[in-house]
């Protein structure tokens, strides 16, 4: 049986935290920047953990 892959695009958009949790982005915060608060823009600077209901999916993804 052959290894499994991860896949690129969830390597490139989540990480694993010590406690097993997954971290990501905020969406939003490339373009048309002039419309949205200085708030709102630096809130989504942060990054965010993943909803409860998508962390199996994104783990198979990572091969974690």
């Amino acid at each position: 049986m052959p290894k499994m892959k991860t896949k690129s695009s969830a390597k490139k958009r989540f990480k694993l935290t010590g406690s097993g949790k997954i971290k990501r982005k905020h969406a939003f915060k490339s373009h048309i920047l002039t419309k949205k608060s200085k708030k709102r823009k630096r809130n989504l600077t942060k990054s965010g953990l993943v909803h409860k209901s998508d962390v199996a999916h994104i783990k198979t993804q990572l091969c974690a």
